[in-house]
């Protein structure tokens, strides 16, 4: 048996991807043991940036945001 240690996130439905440097070795039955780090999920969650926009000069285009 082989071990591969990689983080992921679970998606839509239970969806989890394994990088593709290990799914190119895997080509046979798997055993899958989920551990989660809550702590590190709230940490991200949590996180806020902030981000500037210059908006000096720009003109809207009414028509142009139409389309």
């Amino acid at each position: 048996m082989q071990a591969y240690e990689f983080d992921s996130i679970v998606e839509n439905e239970g969806v989890i991807h394994i990088p593709k440097q290990y799914s190119l070795k895997i080509s046979s039955a798997v055993k899958i043991i989920l551990l989660t780090n809550e702590d590190a999920l709230q940490n991200k969650r949590k996180h806020f940036s902030a981000m500037k926009l210059k908006t000096k000069g720009f003109k809207f285009n009414r028509e142009l945001a139409n389309e």
